[in-house]
């Protein structure tokens, strides 16, 4: 039997070669692949910068940090996202506020955010879900009218657009993820970016330990001498997942290209199934579908719960992303009884995505289609 895996990386010859000249070159860590895959993101989004990391948890704590996020400030997190969204705000000591999502998209709740805005609150993180981006037009006001500073997490959406500008560059940072299942991989790994002088050069000491001068800056110098001017930490990325993201970022239109490619057959066969809510495509956005996420109304044959046991009997990989974050153990002592997030509890309930990756066959395509028919 034919199984479809959830997702399968796309990793080609070109990219194990460029991995194992990582390897033979002098510096494993901190070396000419970093700057090649930061300058290759940077040029992509239209920044003036970007920062390679470990991860995106790390790229969203240390933009927090850099904007001098701490113990009694706010930030505002919808609560249909993963625990890493929250745990960076966490991480500096403040309090996340979990905003409801809309319905059509699964992104951040525009009304809901303007509710829960205090004199406390100092930043927003609107995160575009499953790689369509948030309404940033709003977002961006609601920040300059309150004086709130806006992290995207970009973690689902490395060449997604809103108005045909880049996802990742119109806050004052954004937080990308390399992670296996995401656009481009470098099994764990991250980046910043930002067109901020003042945020990079601090991203860049935070995540270093808060070290003056790099290894690397020393010995071109000639100089042992080195200073630590802050609580930083280690937070780098390897030469080998800069490479191997260098290489993948060669062909970062392409790969999306694939998925959305894949998207449009889902569209055409799925969208006449009663019970079946489809993905849709804001028109002003560019949906770049790191994620295919179907709702399972009452009026389809099976709940979700049985759609996905009969997925998996049969081989054929899903999952439900995401069970919200106000539903997680830990926050129940943070959230106050009294708040409502409807529409996410809803989502919940009726979501599942199925398999969406570069290379997927047209039989495992069909196969997946079938099932859902």
């Amino acid at each position: 039997m034919m199984n479809v895996p959830y997702f399968e990386p796309w990793i080609t010859t070109k990219d194990k070669k460029s991995v194992m000249k990582s390897l033979d070159s002098r510096w494993l860590t901190n070396g000419p692949f970093l700057k090649k895959f930061e300058k290759k993101v940077s040029t992509f989004l239209e920044t003036k910068f970007a920062i390679g990391t470990s991860s995106a948890t790390t790229s969203l704590h240390l933009s927090l940090r850099a904007l001098g996020i701490k113990p009694g400030d706010e930030v505002i997190v919808p609560t249909n996202t993963f625990a890493a969204t929250e745990n960076a705000v966490l991480y500096c000591g403040a309090t996340p506020v979990l905003t409801d999502v809309d319905m059509d998209t699964f992104n951040i709740s525009i009304t809901d955010t303007k509710k829960k805005i205090t004199r406390k609150t100092k930043a927003i993180i609107p995160v575009h879900y499953g790689g369509q981006s948030c309404d940033l037009k709003e977002i961006i006001s609601i920040g300059k009218k309150f004086n709130l500073k806006i992290v995207e997490d970009c973690a689902h959406a490395l060449g997604a657009t809103y108005k045909n500008k880049k996802c990742g560059s119109f806050g004052i940072c954004g937080c990308f993820s390399f992670y296996p299942t995401k656009i481009i991989t470098t099994g764990e790994g991250g980046m910043v970016s930002t067109s901020n002088n003042t945020i990079a050069k601090k991203i860049n000491l935070l995540k270093s330990q808060g070290m003056s001068v790099s290894a690397k800056s020393r010995e071109s110098a000639g100089n042992w001498k080195y200073d630590v001017v802050d609580v930083g930490y280690n937070y780098r990325i390897d030469e080998m997942r800069c490479a191997l993201g260098f290489s993948q970022m060669q062909r970062i239109d392409q790969i999306n290209k694939l998925r959305i490619r894949v998207a449009k057959k889902y569209d055409k066969a799925l969208s006449q199934i009663q019970g079946l809510i489809l993905p849709i495509n804001k028109k002003d956005r560019n949906h770049i579908y790191h994620l295919y996420s179907l709702r399972i109304t009452p009026d389809y044959h099976l709940t979700r719960d049985e759609l996905f046991a009969k997925l998996h009997k049969l081989g054929v990989g899903c999952s439900v992303q995401y069970i919200p974050l106000h539903q997680m153990s830990y926050n129940k002592k943070r959230i106050q009884k009294n708040q409502k997030f409807p529409n996410a509890d809803l989502i919940k309930n009726q979501v599942l995505c199925i398999p969406i990756f570069p290379k997927i066959t047209e039989k495992q395509i069909q196969k997946v289609i079938s099932i859902l028919k």
